[in-house]
């Protein structure tokens, strides 16, 4: 019975010891690659600094609320309704907050402010904040 015991465990420890990880993997691939993948890099982040800006201005917070589908319907109507503005949605715990536009001047903002106050009556107001131009 001893016997029969000493050999299953050392049947047991055998295949602990079968199981160590020895295997390499080598990847030969084209030294172009690499060359590549930072060229198609800096076409991507020239692209997209050359697009769109970023500079001081004005946006109009329509809403400020812990309901989140009140916030996404407010900015559908503003899709439907003015579709040159561009509406902006943040999160900030716990509210969502829309913001619509972006306006180089406060003039521009009030001109806007006025025509979204037919569609929101009460609750405008324009901020400043960092604005998107593009080139």
């Amino acid at each position: 019975m001893y016997k029969i015991v000493f050999v299953a465990l050392l049947f047991i420890a055998r295949q602990g010891l079968a199981q160590t990880d020895t295997g390499t993997v080598v990847v030969h691939k084209d030294p172009r690659v690499d060359s590549l993948v930072q060229k198609q890099i800096d076409i991507n982040e020239l692209t997209s600094r050359e697009s769109r800006r970023n500079v001081p201005g004005f946006r109009i917070q329509v809403m400020n609320s812990p309901d989140r589908n009140k916030v996404y319907a407010a900015k559908v109507k503003i899709y439907e309704e003015f579709p040159d503005f561009k509406p902006y949605l943040w999160y900030q715990a716990p509210n969502y907050k829309l913001k619509v536009g972006n306006f180089k001047t406060q003039e521009e903002a009030d001109q806007a402010l006025q025509q979204l106050s037919r569609l929101f009556p009460s609750g405008l107001f324009v901020i400043r904040d960092t604005i998107e131009i593009k080139l």
